[in-house]
């Protein structure tokens, strides 16, 4: 079975995020005064081929872990988009993942 997830990596909550403040600053000019708090982070897409939803998880988890995200300065949260059984086939499910290990927000104030 395949299983298609997206992995979200921003910066932890108070830390300082220079990328997000030029965006909110320059949203004024633009005529959108009513937005703030902007905070610029990643986006990651990854299918996994694995015998089920809990296995290909754990490896998403890991590859979040050990190669997209900084876990010193920075949280992730893994979305379960689609299961693939053959061609065409799966289902949009957008479910957050549980917390994870190290390093995963757990809830503590994740990715917005």
């Amino acid at each position: 079975m395949r299983y298609r997830f997206e992995v979200v990596v921003s910066l932890k909550p108070g830390l300082l995020d220079p990328q997000g403040k030029a965006v909110e600053g320059a949203l004024p000019a633009l005529g959108w005064t009513d937005v703030s708090g902007v905070r610029v982070g990643k986006h990651v897409e990854l299918t996994v081929e694995a015998p089920d939803e809990a296995a290909a998880r754990a490896r998403v988890e890991e590859v979040a872990r050990r190669l997209l995200a900084n876990p010193v300065i920075e949280d992730h949260r893994i979305l379960l988009v689609e299961e693939v059984a053959g061609p065409g086939a799966g289902a949009e499910r957008g479910e957050e993942a549980a917390p994870g290990a190290a390093g995963s927000p757990a809830g503590a104030g994740g990715v917005a």
